[in-house]
């Protein structure tokens, strides 16, 4: 199984930050704020659609500004100073139905809060590791993030913020076996440097061998090591075009499992097709940390005008200690997968406003799962041992 991860100056990346920084800024200002935030980058230019019902005021250039200035550009062809930042934005005025407190509502109301629009959602987990992720996307990150980290720090003053990771993990018995490759692309400021040779040397020792210092499973004789395979590289959005939501797959399990093909950034917590994901993964989560299963997804179907979802699924691959039928009814039970009862649960209106660098923007910049830098209340395993217990009594 191979699974990517890029970097955050990856081009589809970078407006996935801009998307949610945008969110993150008028859910500050106003926690009931509707938002839809859409990106696009090339060469010196950015473009945004922003849709938005809030009396709230944020300034959308300067918000994009900052996110590519943390990303680290500073070429001449793209940079937060002379790039053009094309807005279409359209307000509307809150609408009174949104504008409630889900902590104060009762369970009649919360029924009575339906999601708007149509999807299916899928959340994974597995015990592959710590963080209850597939090996080869929490591999893939790792790399990725250190390689982010040599370019901010100047390790490797050379490169650029767009970058992409590649880690092919062989299998046994639906188990990680070993390591069969890593392909890291880094790209470069200047085409003629460093040499290939000198290149590999450093990505060698300043990305890959610190990674895999501490790991359990590291790369072996036979491992398979690709750095810039097609020679040198020159990136970010100056080479090649991003957009929003268009890495699904690094979004959520490097398509180890489904995922539903919506984008989760650029949107606001009452959009089911972002928060219902959430709560898909807290549910499977817990069913594996109770020893239920070694594996589990759990496919969430909402449809526009109903609050509870019309389609609940559980599948364990053939690793649970019940039927999928009993897991299915253990989870639609024990988990609350209304609208506003994810909102409540979470409390996703109010924590943009506990994270000093935003909260979605951070999302979007270093992933929405299997996170353990910051406390996402969707990777808590608080319902594990309960959830044993009920299984006992089936």
């Amino acid at each position: 199984m191979t699974s990517e991860y890029v970097t955050c100056g990856h081009p589809d990346k970078l407006c996935d930050q801009i998307s949610d920084a945008i969110v993150d800024h008028f859910l500050i200002q106003d926690p009931c704020a509707r938002v839809r935030a859409e990106c696009a980058v090339s060469s010196a230019i950015v473009f945004i659609a922003a849709r938005f019902a809030t009396s709230a005021k944020v300034d959308i250039p300067h918000v994009a500004r900052k996110v590519i200035k943390l990303t680290g550009y500073n070429e001449p062809n793209f940079n937060s100073k002379s790039c053009s930042i094309l807005t279409a934005p359209q307000g509307f005025p809150p609408d009174r139905k949104y504008l409630f407190n889900e902590h104060a509502l009762s369970e009649e109301e919360i029924e009575k809060i339906s999601a708007k629009n149509q999807v299916t959602v899928f959340g994974f987990a597995c015990d592959q590791t710590p963080e209850f992720m597939p090996l080869a996307i929490v591999t893939a990150r790792k790399l990725s993030l250190r390689l982010d980290n040599v370019q901010v720090q100047r390790v490797l003053p050379y490169l650029l913020p767009d970058g992409k990771v590649q880690v092919g993990i062989e299998y046994r018995n639906r188990m990680p076996y070993r390591i069969h490759s890593i392909n890291i692309n880094a790209t470069q400021k200047h085409i003629e440097e460093p040499k290939a040779k000198t290149l590999r040397t450093d990505i060698m020792e300043t990305v890959i061998k610190p990674v895999f210092e501490k790991e359990t499973m590291k790369p072996d004789k036979r491992t398979r090591i690709f750095i810039n395979p097609d020679g040198p590289l020159i990136g970010g959005p100056g080479y090649h075009s991003g957009l929003t939501g268009r890495k699904n797959g690094v979004d959520t399990y490097g398509e180890y499992s489904r995922h539903g093909g919506h984008a989760l950034s650029g949107k606001d917590p009452l959009r089911i097709d972002r928060v219902g994901a959430y709560a898909a993964r807290y549910a499977a989560k817990n069913v594996v940390a109770s020893g239920l299963a070694k594996e589990c997804e759990v496919a969430l179907s909402f449809s526009i005008g109903l609050p509870r979802p019309v389609s609940i699924q559980v599948d364990t691959f053939g690793t649970g200690t019940l039927s999928n039928l009993k897991l299915t009814d253990l989870v639609e039970t024990h988990f609350d997968f209304r609208l506003a009862g994810i909102l409540r649960q979470f409390d996703l209106r109010r924590l943009p406003a506990a994270y000093l660098r935003g909260f979605y923007q951070e999302l979007a910049a270093r992933g929405h799962f299997g996170r353990t830098d910051i406390d996402l209340p969707w990777e808590k395993t608080d319902k594990a041992e309960f959830l044993a217990s009920k299984a006992k009594e089936t």
